[in-house]
């Protein structure tokens, strides 16, 4: 079996019930072939998911939030830009070092069953 992130994008777009979110992970950690991956490279690709998994997180909270009913359809769209920036942002800060675990999990799973 070929570790790559096709099998996982293709895993998530089946699963997932808004299938733009699937193309985006897909644009993030990228189309690579993992089998002949350093340590590094392997881990790297981890991080990514896990940033991306606290995005998405982060995005379903920030959607329980009811919005104000005011709003100009510029600013609108300027908001949505920036909220977007600080959600992957804060993301990516929170998984920083240690992260959540998700990120060692996911390597050392990958290590154990890919035996790359």
């Amino acid at each position: 079996m070929s570790l790559s992130m096709d099998g996982l994008a293709s895993y998530y777009m089946n699963s997932a019930s808004n299938a733009s979110n699937a193309s985006s992970i897909e644009k993030k950690v990228g189309n690579k072939d993992l089998s002949n991956a350093s340590d590094d490279e392997l881990m790297d690709v981890c991080k990514q998911f896990e940033a991306y998994f606290v995005e998405q997180m982060f995005k379903a909270m920030e959607a329980t939030v009811p919005e104000s009913e005011s709003s100009d359809a510029g600013m609108t769209t300027m908001k949505d830009y920036y909220k977007e920036q600080i959600i992957q942002q804060y993301a990516s800060d929170a998984t920083q070092g240690d992260g959540f675990g998700l990120a060692q999990t996911l390597y050392e799973q990958m290590k154990r069953n890919y035996n790359v």
